[in-house]
């Protein structure tokens, strides 16, 4: 199955070469959204901090902040939706149920969680922000 990022119509502009130059810079950065995943880290030692980047009908992007946080003991994500994360900062350890083997992430590192793909957070790194970008991808 191949994955595609769709975003919303209302994240597309209209052909920028339907009007002048001038105005269709002026409408295309009217529509864009910028920002800076490492901007405002807020690391928390007690708490994770989820910050929603884009949302959209079937996708939602989200940076999420680490700082020594794990999934409680006994507790499994079971997602309805397909998550593809990419660890930017820090170190993390997942588990994945029916996995032999831990999975140790590091700077660039990246993984495709199937929907309903259970798993959960071992370890993150207690001395150092972990920065994730997490997209969640919904059939339908």
């Amino acid at each position: 199955m191949a994955w595609a990022l769709v975003l919303p119509s209302c994240f597309v502009p209209a052909p920028c070469s339907a009007a002048p130059a001038a105005a269709a810079r002026r409408i295309c950065e009217d529509l864009m959204t910028r920002g800076n995943v490492f901007a405002a880290l807020g690391a928390d030692p007690t708490t994770e901090v989820f910050t929603p980047l884009l949302t959209g009908p079937h996708t939602r992007i989200e940076r999420i902040v680490s700082l020594g946080q794990a999934s409680p003991p006994g507790f499994w994500y079971d997602q309805d939706e397909a998550e593809w994360v990419v660890l930017l900062q820090g170190a993390a350890v997942l588990e994945v149920a029916e996995s032999p083997e831990p999975l140790r992430l590091g700077p660039g590192d990246y993984v495709l969680l199937p929907a309903h793909q259970r798993h959960r957070v071992a370890w993150t790194d207690p001395d150092q922000p972990t920065v994730w970008v997490a997209v969640h991808v919904r059939e339908g």
